[in-house]
């Protein structure tokens, strides 16, 4: 199971609820919400201010390791 940048913060959130904190340490406090859970994991990096693909790695990782 992996994602990309176009991923939807819900689905990955679907995939794997564990992944939660790497959203909440880039200050996206909003889980919840429907405009949150719609938004691509590229969009969310963007108005966050973290880089997209290291947060790919990042999430990538963390799901290799639940597998």
């Amino acid at each position: 199971m992996q994602i990309t940048k176009d991923t939807l913060i819900g689905e990955i959130l679907s995939m794997d609820a564990t992944t939660a904190p790497y959203f909440l340490e880039m200050g996206m406090h909003c889980l919840g919400c429907p405009s949150a859970r719609s938004e691509s994991l590229e969009m969310a990096c963007m108005v966050h201010g973290v880089d997209a693909d290291e947060m790919v790695e990042k999430i990538n990782a963390h799901l290799a390791k639940a597998e």
